[in-house]
């Protein structure tokens, strides 16, 4: 009898003890659970609103060199950084008359012509007396610091011819070949809407 109360009380001692460890070991789980977790909060929190400091530089660097890697070659120089001045050109079948004034037209600062160019009086409208009187023009005002030229063409207009010679395409070409800037270019043919009498009698002009 003595022997099996033994026995009960041991079994009873083992399954106390079973009981016992049970819940320490299930708690213990559940604690190694939880300290996995936590674990794993602190690998999300650089993705939110907290980024590390040297995260924090890269996309202050990105901007300063996104200048430098696209820097374009510099520009040609403006319109407003030229120093202008105005080309008039009278251009009929007999002459071709250059004068180069400032914008306001009060100063003169260059001038030439086909008669100055050549000698024979049917050569003075012709376009090589042209080009030549245009790049002896653009040569002195080069020399004075003028880059850039505005172009008004004149015919003779009035009871004359309405449209320019031969010599005025020529001065174009020739100004700008000699690296001179165009501006505008204008025609200021001289128009009347209701003409004066023309010179000459009724029955025309005496030869």
């Amino acid at each position: 009898m003595v022997i099996f109360m033994v026995s009960n009380e041991v079994e009873k001692k083992d399954e106390a003890k079973v009981a016992e460890e049970a819940p320490k070991h299930v708690h213990e789980k559940k604690e190694h659970k939880h300290v996995e977790v936590e674990a794993k909060a602190p690998e999300t929190k650089p993705d939110g609103a907290k980024p590390p400091e040297g995260g924090a530089a890269a996309p202050v660097a990105a901007p300063a060199a996104a200048p430098a890697a696209g820097a374009l070659p510099p520009r040609p120089m403006a319109r407003r950084d030229y120093k202008w001045a105005i080309c008039h050109v009278f251009s009929s079948k007999n002459d071709t008359i250059l004068t180069v004034t400032d914008l306001s037209g009060a100063e003169t600062l260059a001038k030439a012509s086909g008669g100055m160019i050549v000698k024979a009086d049917r050569e003075e409208g012709k376009p090589y007396a042209a080009m030549q009187a245009a790049a002896k023009v653009a040569n002195e005002v080069k020399n004075r610091g003028i880059t850039g030229l505005h172009i008004r063409i004149r015919a003779p207009g009035g009871h004359g011819a309405k449209t320019p010679g031969a010599g005025a395409q020529s001065v174009v070409r020739s100004l700008a070949r000699m690296g001179l800037r165009i501006g505008k270019i204008e025609d200021v043919t001289p128009t009347p809407t209701d003409t004066t009498k023309r010179p000459g009698g009724r029955r025309g002009r005496r030869v």
